[in-house]
């Protein structure tokens, strides 16, 4: 069933057994807050949206080099370690603990989403800041699906949103370039995949072929062939794009941003518009928007 902006309003803001947690300098979490903070629901933001391997930390980047003066949030990795998993390992009597594997990670996201149908958006929610420390206006990286942003979209009426996309066979790649500690998965050695002709199904993930170009797939397989990359390196990638796949759509996100705030959001494709004009584009609407 569509989820819809009105069938999230009403959902209690901030829990009362939380305890105050500064998280950054004038970002925290929990109640009560200090005189003088605000919650995030009242502040204005600009919200980063998109999945792993759109260029979300790179427009982070060639933003600091625009005349825009802003704070970022803590980001999505760390509300997930330091309130949802945290939250989640507390409530199992676990010790509180960092998770680096992604389909770990996936898993106990999934069930913060069971429990608070916004996700990560509910999270972003539960944040104080104190304008004194927190200059500028508030940037988050980021959501990501179309739950999240719907939920948002009600949540945080002084929100913006960013929304940034790329193909598929651009975020493999991407992945497969960043070398980030972050992008690790737990997987069994691949035997017997050296290239193209026993396609996807000899990494044991047939399903990549329904993601991937035919001109995609034989770049890959051309990275595997030459020895760039291995083909334990490109299936770690396709399975963190495929199960991203599983819990987000990225097209679907678009469209319930459209839905929900169309006046109040910018869509563009990484893969066609480079760094440093995508962060150009963003302050331009921004101040379209009224924002500094």
């Amino acid at each position: 069933m569509m989820t819809t902006a009105a069938s999230l309003i009403g959902e209690p803001m901030q829990p009362a057994t939380l305890p105050h947690t500064e998280l950054a300098p004038g970002v925290a979490v929990g109640s009560p807050a200090p005189a003088g903070w605000a919650a995030v629901t009242d502040c204005p933001l600009l919200i980063i949206v998109g999945v792993t391997g759109v260029g979300k930390s790179t427009t982070l980047d060639a933003l600091t080099h625009q005349s825009f003066a802003h704070t970022l949030l803590p980001n999505r990795r760390d509300l997930t370690d330091r309130l949802m998993i945290a939250t989640l390992q507390a409530e199992d009597g676990e010790p509180i603990a960092p998770v680096t594997d992604r389909q770990q990670r996936f898993a106990y996201t999934r069930r913060y989403r069971q429990r608070h149908p916004g996700g990560m958006s509910h999270a972003l929610t539960q944040l104080w800041v104190d304008p004194r420390q927190a200059a500028g206006w508030l940037v988050f990286d980021g959501l990501r699906g179309e739950n999240e942003v719907t939920h948002a979209a009600a949540m945080l009426p002084h929100a913006y949103f960013v929304a940034l996309h790329a193909p598929d066979g651009v975020r493999v790649r991407r992945l497969l370039g960043r070398n980030d500690a972050f992008d690790q998965i737990a997987a069994a050695p691949v035997t017997g995949a050296q290239g193209e002709p026993d396609g996807f199904a000899a990494l044991g993930l047939p399903e990549a072929e329904a993601i991937l170009s035919a001109e995609e797939a034989a770049g890959l397989w051309a990275l595997v062939a030459q020895g760039a990359i291995s083909a334990g390196d490109l299936r770690a990638r396709l399975q963190i794009v495929l199960e991203e796949r599983r819990n987000y759509d990225p097209q679907a996100t678009i469209a319930a941003l459209q839905r929900e705030a169309a006046a109040r959001m910018l869509v563009i494709d990484t893969s066609r518009v480079k760094p440093k004009r995508v962060a150009a584009q963003i302050v331009e609407q921004a101040r379209a928007w009224g924002l500094p």
